[in-house]
């Protein structure tokens, strides 16, 4: 009998220093999780959030990291442990636990999970986080916060296609290889990618009107992409320079909005920014489909007169139509590194900031 209740005894022992103690929670809300994006609170200690790039960071000592979920449609993330690129996890349907990783080195890491898919994939909801060790103290805020406003290429659609004969799915999607987060890696900041594919500043693809009746101009205002009753504070971070890239969809099929109608969307757009945050540096970038939006972007810049408010333009021919593009006519990583590369030195002269001497991926 002693025989055996020494050898359970080992056994249990044995569990436990394999990792099989009791996971330890925090709610999502906790200060030791550092979230990054717009988001509601809930008094049960959750976030809820659809805006792709939506990201938190975390330090903890351990070895086993997972999440606790749900999403009311399915949308993919990337888990970054230490710095590096570790896995692309899902989150679908009601609550769930979601590893984030296991079975790593004994010791201190940080962790940064990222929502990489936008927000018509759906809303997730954020419990909180199972660890198997301390929790400790969230990663510092690099002291710098840029706000993108854009379209498909912000988002990363079909970034990781392999062609542009491949149809899109949200697979592919990635706004971790677009242009935005680029260039916020490229600077050491925060972000947030206030971004939807097929949205316009004055017309969506495909639309009849000249004018369509949502685009980003509204959409900008929201908590939740996808929610047009919700409306963002504008308390919770206050952005160092916004960069606004739109236009492709609103000369889309071949329709050209006119100079007026366009422009006095993009100034409500201005307004609207200004009445959030004050006289933080705006930056418009003309993409590279025409140099009609940039002649439009020019004249805007005249009729404003505002100290800080900036334009300049990703030039045709920036990139190519075959090695340069993902699935469904869209850039991938390398196209999106060019992109990125066209704003950054704009950036810098407007902030203050230097470019690393370094390649930004």
């Amino acid at each position: 009998m002693k025989k055996f209740l020494l050898a359970l005894l080992l056994f249990a022992c044995g569990n436990a220093a394999a990792g099989g103690k009791k996971a330890l929670f925090t709610p999502a809300t906790a200060p030791e999780i550092r979230f990054v994006g717009r988001a509601e609170k809930s008094p049960d200690g959750s976030l809820a959030f659809d805006w792709s790039g939506s990201y938190f960071t975390i330090r903890f000592e351990g070895r086993r990291c997972a999440m606790r979920a749900s999403d009311t449609g399915r949308n993919y993330y990337n888990v970054f442990v230490d710095g590096k690129p570790h896995r692309m996890v899902t989150v679908a349907g009601a609550d769930s636990t979601i590893v984030l990783a296991e079975g790593l080195s004994r010791g201190i890491h940080t962790m940064l999970v990222q929502k990489r898919t936008e927000g018509e994939q759906g809303r997730t909801t954020l419990r909180g986080i199972e660890t198997d060790g301390v929790l400790l103290a969230a990663p510092a805020a690099p002291g710098r916060h840029i706000e993108f406003i854009g379209d498909s290429h912000t988002c990363g659609y079909g970034t990781e296609g392999k062609s542009v004969k491949e149809p899109f799915t949200p697979q592919t999607e990635n706004c971790n290889l677009a242009w935005g987060c680029i260039v916020a890696r490229c600077f050491g900041a925060d972000y947030t990618l206030i971004a939807h594919s097929g949205q316009g500043i004055v017309r969506n693809w495909g639309d009849e009107k000249e004018v369509s009746d949502c685009t980003m101009r509204e959409r900008m205002l929201r908590t939740f992409d996808m929610d047009p009753e919700s409306r963002w504070n504008f308390n919770d971070y206050k952005p160092d320079i916004v960069v606004v890239k739109l236009g492709s969809n609103d000369f889309s099929t071949d329709f050209v909005p006119s100079e007026k109608a366009f422009n006095e969307s993009y100034a409500q757009a201005l307004r609207q920014l200004r009445e959030a945050y004050g006289p933080v540096p705006v930056l418009c970038v003309a993409p590279s489909d025409n140099t009609i939006i940039l002649g439009y972007l020019e004249t805007f810049l005249r009729e404003q007169q505002d100290p800080n408010l900036h334009v300049t333009a990703m030039l045709p021919g920036i990139t190519n139509w075959d090695s340069d593009m993902g699935a469904n006519f869209h850039p991938n990583h390398r196209g999106q590194r060019k992109m990125a590369m066209s704003v950054i030195p704009y950036i810098s002269t407007i902030t203050g900031w230097e470019i690393p001497a370094e390649t930004v991926e």
